[in-house]
Parts: structure tokens; C-alpha cells; sequence
């Protein structure tokens, strides 16, 4: 069997941290710019400590994706122990990862082959990919089967996010200055999703339950769901989340759906009051929508 090592960045956020060690997968933090100070991320800054501090500053967290160096590092040193490497990053749209990654696998390409896959997604949804590759290194008996299973998981991630204060759509162009004014001005707050790599709002409400609503309905357009996870910016369950999570024990009475603090990345996009679902689909259910 192909000795294969999974490489992402700490862009990705599992909500079970535990995973990262069970399928020894090898993390590269990003850095992290609070109040001009620069952080690892999940090494010296937690999602709730990155939490903490921006709540104190109008500036949103600024995010700086590893370097070709840096890659390189932790290529070369997984090239003397293995035969093959994936390397999952954000979408190249939002983070320059995947461009890094990309030309540091070229560097190396005599040693090792280095595949370097575009999630199209963030957080946990670029989390779940990663798992989907664990998964498939303990099943499959090639590397060109692995890279297809999670190049064919990648159309299964959906992510929705309710954001309730928009300075950070607004600084990183998300959403332009006359649609934040407009949007301020009627009390509205945005819906955004991940479409083709790009995070763009979709839509807008005006209330916190009906934020809650399209949430609900959001996850009700799926019937089989192969993992889910409610993001919010509190390390409890808040009102809101025990809200959702009640709303949908109603649609779903057999699936439980975790919640978990979003990460400093995700934060630097959206903000530190949202609240959002990743999911992915079930390949046989993805597979039945084809047809």
C-alpha cells in the first residue's frame, strides 16, 4: 500500500481536534495580525482567544497563509517517510495557500509527488475534505483513487453565515460600501454562502430568528447529510444555537448537530458575530441529485 501523508493549513477547523493526531495529519499554521501582533494560529492562539481579543478592536484579524518556504519545509520532510502527499488548502479565491503550496510542490517534484487540491471552501468544510482524504488513505490502494475521492467531495460541501456586524464584509470587499450603508441604514443584516470559491452574500434578513429560519431551511433542502457542524462565536452554546438545534431536532429527530467556535480565519472574513452550517453531502445522495 502507498504510504500517503495529508498536509493542510490551519485554515481548516476541526471541530474534533483529536482527528489532526488519530490520521497524523500535518497542520501549517497560518499567522494571525491582532492589535499588531502576530500570532500561530491553533499554536499559540486559540479560536477563543483570537476571539477575545478582537472584541476589543475595530480592525478585523488579518490573516497571513504560509509560505512557499514554509511548505517547502514540511514537504521535504515528509518526502523522506512517504511516497505521496495531499495537500488540502482554503479556496485560492479567499487565501493565497493553494498558490504556495502549489509552488512549493513544484520545488520538490524529483523527490515526492505532492497533489495540492483547491477545497473551494474554508473552515470546516475544508476540514471535513480533510477528513474525507484520512478516510479514503485507510480505503483505497492508490493515491489516484484518494485524490478522487476528495476531488469529488469537494462539490459536497455547502456553507451558509448569518452576519450580524459587517465592518469585516465591508474591509475585505465582500460586500461594497453602498450595500453595507444601504444595509445599515434598513436594519438588514447579510447571508452569505461559498459559490465557486468565493464567499458572496446571497441575501438579507432583518431579525435573528428569521436568521434562524433560513439556517433551518438551508439544511432542510438535503436528505442524506454525511457530517454537519453549526459555527458560532462562543465556546457555549449560546441562545441562538440551542434555538437552532431544537429547530432542527424537529426536521431531523435522528441526527444530532454539533456546534463549535469558528476559527481566527474564518473570523477575519466574517467577523466575530455570525453564525453559520457546513456541511457535507452524502456522495450516494449527490450522486441521485445528477440524475
Amino acid at each position: 500500500m502507498v504510504n500517503i501523508q495529508i498536509v493542510t493549513d490551519s485554515t481548516a477547523h476541526f471541530t474534533n481536534p483529536q482527528l489532526v493526531q488519530q490520521y497524523g495529519i500535518t497542520v501549517v499554521p497560518n499567522t494571525i495580525r491582532i492589535a499588531g501582533k502576530t500570532y500561530k494560529e491553533g499554536v499559540d492562539l486559540s479560536a477563543e482567544d483570537a476571539m477575545r481579543l478582537s472584541a476589543h478592536e475595530q480592525a478585523v484579524p488579518a490573516v497571513i497563509s504560509p509560505s512557499e518556504a514554509e511548505f517547502g519545509v514540511v514537504y521535504r520532510q515528509l518526502a523522506e517517510v512517504c511516497d505521496a502527499i495531499i495537500s488540502i488548502h482554503p479556496s485560492r479565491k479567499i487565501f493565497p495557500s493553494w498558490d504556495q503550496a502549489r509552488a512549493a510542490a513544484i520545488q520538490i517534484a524529483g523527490q515526492c509527488e505532492v497533489v495540492v487540491i483547491d477545497s473551494q471552501t474554508l473552515s470546516a468544510g475544508q476540514a471535513m475534505l480533510v477528513r474525507v482524504a484520512a478516510r479514503a488513505v485507510e480505503s483505497e490502494t492508490n493515491l489516484e483513487d484518494v485524490v478522487r475521492k476528495v476531488r469529488g467531495a469537494v462539490d459536497r460541501v455547502y456553507s451558509v453565515f448569518y452576519v450580524d456586524v459587517i465592518n469585516s464584509l465591508l474591509q475585505h470587499e465582500v460586500m461594497s460600501r453602498s450595500h453595507v450603508i444601504l444595509g445599515a441604514m434598513l436594519g438588514m443584516k447579510p447571508f452569505l454562502t461559498i459559490e465557486d470559491g468565493e464567499l458572496r452574500p446571497i441575501e438579507k434578513v432583518r431579525t435573528r430568528s428569521q436568521a434562524l429560519e433560513r439556517l433551518v431551511e438551508f439544511v432542510t433542502e438535503f436528505t442524506d447529510i454525511e457530517d454537519v457542524v453549526i459555527l458560532q462565536n462562543k465556546a457555549y452554546a449560546g441562545d441562538q444555537t440551542r434555538m437552532l438545534q431544537d429547530r432542527l431536532a424537529i426536521e431531523f429527530p435522528e441526527r444530532h448537530f454539533p456546534y463549535a467556535l469558528y476559527g481566527p480565519s474564518l473570523a477575519a472574513l466574517i467577523g466575530i458575530e455570525a453564525m453559520g452550517i457546513v456541511l457535507l453531502e452524502s456522495e450516494m445522495e449527490f450522486l441521485d441529485d445528477d440524475f
